[in-house]
């Protein structure tokens, strides 16, 4: 299916809510250190109920071993400053969908890795910057889903 990409992380939650989305859609969720919180987390735990057993979950000292362990064809790069919209890709099985830390987005040697095929936005009103990470996360693999008939899903 599809694979969720943190790249360094800060909030427990965020990444709890993350794994819950993963165990239930059956999205990959790959982690790149250093994360901002620990994965003993009471925050995280909470977020993610009794999820935790339920989603793939692999976390990555960086972003070469990311790159390394997923051998990605496409990179989608989610960023405020993204010149597609997420509703213009036809996103494909195994397509790597990739975030940054809440604080400050993805970084311009992330955005511009050679891996990146886009770099993608979600819709905002002015001035708005910046939508929260896991739901971000939640409205990207939702419409990668949907786009082939929420594959394996009860409907």
């Amino acid at each position: 299916m599809f694979r969720i990409l943190f790249h360094t992380p800060e909030i427990p939650g965020n990444t709890g809510n993350a794994i819950r989305l993963a165990a239930i859609t059956g999205a990959e969720l790959h982690l790149v250190e250093p994360l901002g919180f620990d994965l003993d987390d009471s925050k995280l735990r909470r977020a993610g109920l009794d999820y935790h057993d339920l989603a793939v979950l692999h976390v990555h000292p960086d972003l070469d071993a990311a790159w390394k362990a997923l051998s990605p064809e496409r990179v989608f790069a989610f960023t405020s400053d993204g010149e597609t919209s997420y509703t213009d890709i036809a996103y494909q099985p195994g397509d790597v969908l990739l975030f940054g830390r809440e604080s400050v987005g993805l970084p311009p040697e992330v955005k511009n890795d050679p891996h990146v095929t886009a770099r993608v936005r979600l819709p905002m009103l002015p001035p708005l910057r910046s939508l929260n990470l896991a739901n971000s996360a939640s409205i990207a693999v939702y419409e990668a889903w949907r786009q082939h008939g929420f594959a394996g899903a009860q409907l």
